[in-house]
């Protein structure tokens, strides 16, 4: 592990920030403090290519064979020095000097890993070994395409068991904004019926990106669309926990990154208000 001095921060989420090939430490704006990220993609490989990514040499493809036995080593390793070590106070600024999270995120797709399934009960027999981190979230954030692997299933019936909740990425409700901001031509049904399945078995927010494409944000029938879909699972009785709805902090990486900008916060805020009209929480974050 790398034993440099240097502070986190919120806008450095690097993946190899502690040196390890799939164990990183980040401070979450969203979450409040450390988040402990797990990247099952460290090719840098993701099914979609979303804009906004600030993932560099991003590819098209899935993650690849996970080493558990490494994994295993890295986070046992990284949860010692966190709860036991110096980690902290070497590198930690003193505000947010709490471990909020494990984050299975990364560098692409995470559920893309043919391991998903055995990674979450990894994550859940070391977990057992550390009494401070006894309740600690676990998090999968993930574009949710695949969601209907049964694989991917069994792990989120895991997650559930260990405290977990999904973020599950809903941008745009238009098909043709969906394939210029993600760069996938997934449809509005089969985003609803993953978010059946998910919703079924571990607690699910939406989150959102929103920003402006040539100082542009979103048109007035995107957000319409949006909300008219997300009413409709509100109205179906989804019981989804809300949507965390949050703009650009860091620089893409992708080609188009000089198209985009951060939406004012007075925009940000009455988009917000307007979800939260429907009977949802919203979490924003600029």
């Amino acid at each position: 592990m790398q034993s440099d001095s240097k502070r986190l921060n919120t806008t450095d989420h690097s993946r190899d920030s502690a040196g390890l090939t799939y164990v990183y430490p980040v401070i979450s704006r969203r979450a409040g403090g450390v988040s402990i990220g797990i990247n099952l993609n460290p090719n840098n490989a993701c099914n979609w290519r979303c804009v906004y990514c600030q993932v560099p040499d991003l590819k098209r493809g899935s993650a690849p064979r996970i080493d558990l036995n490494k994994l295993e080593r890295e986070l046992r390793s990284f949860l010692h020095e966190l709860v036991d070590g110096d980690f902290m106070q070497k590198h930690v600024p003193p505000e947010v000097r709490k471990i909020h999270d494990i984050a299975i995120s990364g560098n692409g797709e995470p559920t893309s890993a043919k391991e998903f399934e055995q990674v979450i009960e990894l994550i859940g027999s070391i977990l057992k070994d550390f009494n401070a981190l006894k309740g600690i979230k676990l998090v999968l954030i993930t574009n949710g395409s695949l969601i209907n692997r049964q694989p991917v299933q069994a792990g989120l019936k895991r997650m559930a068991q260990l405290n977990g909740e999904v973020w599950f990425k809903f941008d745009r409700a238009l098909a043709e904004e969906r394939q210029r901001i993600n760069n996938t031509s997934i449809s509005l049904k089969k985003i609803h019926h993953h978010l059946q399945i998910v919703t079924s078995l571990c607690p699910t927010w939406l989150q959102t990106c929103v920003f402006q494409i040539n100082g542009t944000p979103p048109s007035e029938l995107e957000t319409k669309a949006y909300l008219k879909f997300v009413s409709s699972l509100k109205d179906e009785g989804l019981p989804l926990k809300g949507v965390l709805l949050y703009g650009i902090a860091r620089p893409s990486l992708q080609p188009e990154a000089a198209q985009l900008s951060q939406v004012t916060e007075s925009w940000l805020i009455a988009y917000g208000e307007k979800i939260k009209a429907l009977g949802l929480a919203v979490k924003l974050n600029p």
